[in-house]
Formats: C-alpha cells, sequence, structure tokens
C-alpha cells in the first residue's frame, strides 16, 4: 500500500500550544454578541467524559501546553472537574472561561482541588440594569460580582472579560471602577467578534469610531492615574476600524486547536462555517489531525493567497486575515481579509460600518433551543 507523503508545510508544522475545549453550546444565557455558531447541534452528540479525557491526553503528547475549558457554559458539564483534573495531572496549564452563572463557592473549592490554574469571568455591563439586559438573564450581575468576589478569596488570579459593544462602551469609565473594585489582576476589554450570533447582530454591535477613540482615551487616561497599581487592562478593538486585518489564529494550523462539543476538530473556533470538511477526534487521532489532515493544513504556508496578498510584504504578519471573515463577507474563503485596505473587497467594511449607524433588522437575544432558531430563520 501507498504511503500518503507529508507536504514540505505538514513537515515543518510545529505542535498545538493552545487546545480550547468547548465542552458544550448550551448556556444559561443569551448574549446577542455570542460568537458561537447559531446552529448548535444535538446535545446527545457531545462528546462524553472518556472522550475528552482521550482528547486532552493526546493533545499534551503533541505538546500543547494551554488548556482552556469553554462554551457556551462549561459549567453545566458536571465531568467539569473529572477533565480540571486529568489536564492539571498531565502537565497542561488549565483556563476556566465561564460567564459565573451556575458557580458556587463549594464548586470553585472543587476545581481547586483538581487543580484548576485559571478562572476567567464575563460581564456584559458595569450595572445590574445594562449587564441583565444584554445578558438576557435576570440577577446575572449580582452572581458575577459575588463569584468573581470568591474565585478572588480562593487565591486565583482575578481575570474579568468585558465584550464591549454599543449597548455598553459608554459605561467605560464605570467598567474600570468596577474592575479595581473587585480586585481584579487582568481585565481584557474587547470589542465583540463578529461570527455566529454576533455577525447577525453587527449593526446593533458595533460601536462608531468615535466612540472606540473616547474608549480608550478612557482607559489610557485611568492607566495614567492608577500609575502601573491595580488592574492591567487590554483594550482591543475592532479590525473593522484597521488598515490591517488580524493574524488569523496566529497562522491556520500554527498554533491553535479547537475541539467543538460534538467533537469536530478546527483550526479556529468558527471554522465550522467554511466549506470544508473537518475532522473528529471520534474518528482520528489528535496527531493525525494536526499533521496530517487536508483541512488543516489548507490554509498553512502561502500558496493559497491569492493577489494582493500574495505579493504583499506583510503576508507574514497577517496571513491574509481571517478565512471565515472573508467567506462570512465575500462568500469566498480565499480572498483577502475586507478588512485589509488593499483587498478589492474593502468597500464591504465601509458599507457595513455605515449600516451599523442605523440599524434596520430587529436585534436576536441567543436562543439555545433549535425550533426557535428555526423560527427566527437567522
Amino acid at each position: 500500500m501507498a504511503i500518503k507523503q507529508l507536504s514540505e508545510t505538514q513537515q515543518k508544522v510545529g505542535p498545538p500550544l493552545w487546545l480550547l475545549a468547548e465542552l458544550t453550546y448550551d448556556c444559561p444565557l443569551h448574549c446577542p454578541y455570542c460568537s458561537n455558531p447559531t446552529v448548535l447541534g444535538d446535545k446527545k452528540d457531545e462528546l462524553n467524559t472518556e472522550q475528552w479525557l482521550k482528547v486532552l491526553t493526546e493533545a499534551r503528547v503533541m505538546g500543547a501546553v494551554q488548556l482552556g475549558f469553554s462554551g457556551g457554559e462549561p459549567l453545566l458539564r458536571k465531568d467539569l472537574e473529572i477533565m480540571v483534573k486529568h489536564g492539571r495531572e498531565l502537565g497542561f496549564y488549565t483556563n476556566l472561561i465561564t460567564s459565573g452563572i451556575g458557580l458556587t463557592e463549594k464548586r470553585i473549592a472543587k476545581l481547586k482541588q483538581a487543580g484548576l490554574d485559571h478562572i476567567q469571568i464575563s460581564f456584559q455591563g458595569a450595572d445590574p440594569v445594562v449587564n441583565d439586559a444584554i445578558a438576557g438573564r435576570g440577577n446575572a450581575y449580582q452572581q458575577k460580582f459575588k463569584m468573581a468576589q470568591a474565585v478572588k478569596a480562593q487565591g486565583y488570579p482575578m481575570v474579568l472579560n468585558f465584550v464591549i459593544s454599543k449597548q455598553n462602551i459608554s459605561q467605560m469609565a464605570d467598567i474600570l471602577r468596577l474592575s479595581c473594585e473587585l480586585a481584579a489582576d487582568y481585565v481584557e476589554l474587547a470589542t465583540a467578534q463578529y461570527y455566529g450570533w454576533a455577525y447577525h447582530n453587527r449593526d446593533h454591535l458595533l460601536p462608531t469610531q468615535e466612540e472606540l477613540i473616547e474608549a480608550e482615551r478612557i482607559v489610557n487616561e485611568f492607566r495614567q492615574q492608577q500609575q502601573g497599581k491595580g488592574p492591567q487592562f487590554i483594550f482591543v478593538t475592532p479590525d473593522y476600524y484597521e488598515q490591517r486585518p488580524k493574524a488569523c489564529m496566529n497562522g491556520w494550523g500554527s498554533t491553535f486547536l479547537t475541539v467543538t462539543p460534538d467533537g469536530s476538530a478546527l483550526p479556529c473556533h468558527s471554522a465550522k462555517m467554511l466549506p470544508l470538511t473537518f475532522p473528529n477526534v471520534k474518528d482520528k487521532s489528535i496527531g493525525d489531525i494536526w499533521r496530517k489532515d487536508f483541512s488543516f493544513d489548507y490554509f498553512r504556508g502561502d500558496s493559497w493567497m491569492p493577489q494582493p496578498c500574495q505579493s504583499c510584504d506583510e503576508k507574514e504578519k497577517d496571513f491574509g486575515g481571517c478565512r471565515c471573515q472573508a467567506f462570512m463577507l465575500t462568500g469566498d474563503m480565499h480572498k483577502t481579509d475586507p478588512v485589509c485596505s488593499k483587498s478589492p473587497d474593502h468597500h464591504l467594511i465601509e458599507q457595513a460600518i455605515t449600516s451599523a449607524k442605523t440599524p434596520s433588522a430587529p436585534l436576536i437575544m441567543r436562543v439555545n433551543d433549535q425550533q426557535e432558531i428555526a423560527r427566527i430563520k437567522l
């Protein structure tokens, strides 16, 4: 039997350093900025405990060192502590990315005992009214606030995440004060990423450039006043207002590996939207997926790039931009990311910015019921 030879890019590829385990797409919140796919799949297809433990083991053997548990809401998995313990025993640095809903002091202690290194709690706003309106759930703010305090009390690094959108960007000063009140160590102030639900709600979410400039001014002024004390704030603007796109996952199939609830293995969390057939960990090992699978090799290197990327002296910095964004906006996953000012499709970004000033379609809150999603007809 003929042995398939590895391509040149496959021979050069290093290990996946970051494994994102999306344990479930189920979530108690209804945030309109959610980047989860709008087709959530069937819960009966989710990987079981044994399958997830196998994924963690194989990824660690490959050389992965960072392990993130996310969703949806990963706390909905009752076997989370088992996975954390296994990841820790393998030598991973383990990170839980959670809304805080469903977290209790008792469960924080169990996760600590299992070896969890890091908990990141998301907030939707700086006060109960705004937070709970965006989250689509009453008393969410109070639960988050209480659990953030409990996480800090258990000795974890206090890491907060605020997804910034048109709904809460005017609260920037209050967000900074809340972060200090909670004695946060790190705070990510990242604008919504326009995939999944967020893409459908983009006109309602995308702030104006003037709003972003003002928000960043407030953050920079606050940093100066703090003089290096207090939380470290990381402000991330949407690439819609940049001249060059963000680097696609630090290079497609080079650093990040995502495994979805049903076991699909992806080079990024949104890649399943692309017209490619992605492998499943139920059928293939992580090693074979990472090193040999056609889909993981598809956008490695630069031979796939069209012009103007192919002759651009910045192609090794941004890798042609986001493949998912190119596909969503142009219908062709091979094209230059329209965010780039050199792209012949850059006018699509300009149109999106203009459209966001006067949204016409209604805001759609995320829902978890597939029949309800079908009724909405996203």
